[in-house]
């Protein structure tokens, strides 16, 4: 009996060990590094990311500037803001796009809420940066304050001119905030305070022994590439008076149209 008993037993034994060896397999770090560094890269979403952010982001406004008036009339859309909806439409699906194939997902309610948010935002700042790149054409000089300008500051009754501070806060701080893919001067600290997060989070991974796969490297660098470029942006304009004097405090990064309203448009 004590043999048949053994011989019972030794086949469930045999069928634990495979068992165990794969939990071993599944929790070793070994094996977790190779899987992360064997993830295959997404090119075409990030060419698509970066191709999109390029031309229907940073280009807006280029295209504004040579596209001739007459051709979008100051009370239509302009050729950037078909530009800046192309990019709320695409920007999220992209997104979507990546979530899907990354190996781990969030719950859906929180990439529901992020996306919503996000998408929310950017079309808040498609108003406000519509009307505030149109002023423009009028005089509008960026690199002075709302109530500086000689555009705004003699407007009747004054109220009208808390409107065009409100439409700047919206352009400038709220749709920035609400989860925007580029950082400026006003969500600095947001897109620092992310940065350091992630470094964080990669320099205890590490400590596991837990890597980054080639998708989370290319993002991680394309951080550290925008902190390069946002430095090397505020030491050239470090020392400039009249943007020092709109962009007050610790956090100075002026923006791209304050720099072109003071120092392009007014040398033409």
């Amino acid at each position: 009996m004590e043999a048949a008993a053994r011989r019972r037993q030794q086949p469930g034994a045999a069928g634990a060990q495979p068992g165990a060896s794969f939990l071993q397999a599944r929790h070793s770090p070994i094996k977790a590094d190779e899987a992360y560094h064997t993830a295959p890269f997404h090119l075409d979403l990030w060419f698509y990311f970066t191709l999109q952010n390029w031309v229907l982001d940073f280009g807006r406004p280029i295209a504004m500037l040579v596209f001739p008036l007459q051709w979008f009339p100051l009370n239509k859309p302009s050729v950037g803001d078909y530009f800046h909806m192309a990019y709320n439409v695409i920007t999220p699906f992209l997104l979507l796009k990546l979530l899907e194939r990354s190996p781990r997902t969030l719950p859906r309610a929180i990439i529901y809420i992020s996306i919503i948010t996000f998408i929310m935002g950017a079309s808040i700042h498609l108003v406000g940066d519509s009307v505030n790149h149109r002023l423009l054409f009028s005089g509008y000089q960026h690199h002075l304050s709302v109530r500086e300008n000689p555009i705004i500051k003699n407007l009747k009754p004054e109220t009208l001119i808390d409107s065009f501070e409100l439409l700047y806060y919206y352009d400038e701080y709220l749709g920035h905030s609400m989860w925007y893919l580029v950082t400026e001067g006003q969500i600095f600290i947001l897109f620092i305070f992310t940065f350091f997060a992630m470094l964080a989070l990669v320099l205890h991974q590490k400590r596991r022994r837990l890597f980054l796969d080639s998708n989370g490297l290319f993002l991680f660098y394309s951080f550290a590439l925008t902190l390069s470029l946002v430095a090397l942006w505020v030491a050239w304009l470090w020392n400039d008076p009249v943007l020092r004097k709109k962009y007050p405090g610790v956090i100075y990064v002026p923006e791209p149209w304050a720099f072109y309203t003071l120092h392009v448009s007014g040398a033409h």
